[in-house]
C-alpha cells in the first residue's frame, strides 16, 4: 500500500496532508526516516510518525449510493458537495474505489483497506461494473457491434463488454475498464447524449434497496465476496503466432 493511503487509513488525514507529513520527514519505517511519497508499506513494517507507532484500522468497506450532484472527492476546491458529506463521521477517512462523475449516480465503494482498493482498480483484476443508461434518443441496434469490439477516445481504447437494450433508450453496459467518462464518450462517438447514468454492480454486488445518498457496511459474506473477486486476474491474451506459409504443391 502507498505510504500515504496507510497514513490516511490510519485516521492522520486526507492523503495530501500525509505526504505533507512524509516530506517534513515525521514518518520513519523500520528505523528509516522516509521522505519518498512513493514509498510503499508492506504488511509487517514498523510504521512510527513523530516517534509514534501507527496502526492501521480494523478494515472497513462502505458501499454508497451515490446520487447525482455530488463530486467523489475528499474536498473541493470549488465547494461542491462531496461524497465524504453523506457518510457518517467516523467513516471520513476512508478512501473512495474508482469514481464517478458529478452527474452520475449509483454504486461506490469507500474502504480503509489498502489491498482490496489496490486489486479492485488494478488493471490486472478485471472487476465487472455494470451501468443503467438513458439515452436522448433510441438506441440504434446497429451501433452494437462497434461498441463491443472497441475503439479509442480520450484516454486510450475503449470497449463494452455486453450491452443490452433495456427500452428504446435505455440500455445496460457492463465494463471491465476504468477510463474516465468511458461511456459517455463511447455514446457521444456514436451521435448519443447521455442522459442519465447510474452504476448498478460492482462485481457481485448489488444493492436495489438502498437509496441515494446512503451508506452501509458490507457483510461479510460480501466482502469475502468482492475479496475473491478481487483476487482473480484477467488472463493475458496469447500473442498471435504468425505461421509460414505452406509451399505450394508442384504438379
Amino acid at each position: 500500500m502507498r505510504l500515504n493511503r496507510y497514513l490516511a487509513a490510519a485516521g492522520l488525514g486526507s492523503r495530501r496532508s500525509c505526504d505533507q507529513l512524509i516530506s517534513s520527514g515525521a514518518v520513519v519505517i523500520n528505523g528509516t526516516r522516509i521522505e519518498n511519497l512513493a514509498t510503499q508499506v508492506k504488511e509487517d513494517d514498523d510504521v512510527r510518525v513523530n516517534g509514534r507507532r501507527i496502526h492501521t484500522a480494523t478494515p472497513v468497506t462502505l458501499i454508497l449510493h451515490k446520487p447525482r450532484g455530488f463530486v467523489v472527492t475528499r474536498s473541493d476546491e470549488r465547494g461542491r458537495r462531496t461524497v465524504y458529506d453523506l457518510v457518517p463521521p467516523e467513516y471520513s477517512t476512508l478512501f473512495h474505489v474508482g469514481r464517478l462523475d458529478k452527474e452520475s449516480e449509483g454504486l461506490l465503494l469507500m474502504t480503509n483497506d489498502g489491498t482490496l482498493a489496490q486489486r479492485l482498480t488494478h488493471p490486472s483484476h478485471t472487476i465487472e461494473k455494470e451501468y443503467e443508461v438513458t439515452l436522448d434518443k433510441t438506441f440504434d441496434p446497429v451501433h452494437q457491434e462497434k461498441l463491443l469490439k472497441g475503439f479509442h477516445i480520450e484516454g486510450g481504447r475503449a470497449k463494452f463488454e455486453r450491452l443490452r437494450i433495456l427500452a428504446p433508450k435505455v440500455i445496460q453496459v457492463t465494463l471491465r475498464q476504468g477510463l474516465k467518462r468511458q461511456i459517455r464518450l463511447m455514446l457521444y462517438e456514436m451521435g448519443y447524449e447521455v442522459e442519465r447514468l447510474r452504476r448498478t454492480r460492482i462485481g457481485g454486488l448489488t444493492d436495489y434497496r438502498l437509496p441515494p445518498g446512503a451508506c452501509r457496511r458490507l457483510t461479510e459474506k460480501e466482502s469475502a465476496l468482492l475479496v475473491a473477486k478481487a483476487a482473480t486476474k484477467s488472463p493475458r491474451p496469447k500473442p498471435a503466432v504468425h505461421e509460414r506459409p505452406k509451399p505450394a504443391r508442384r504438379g
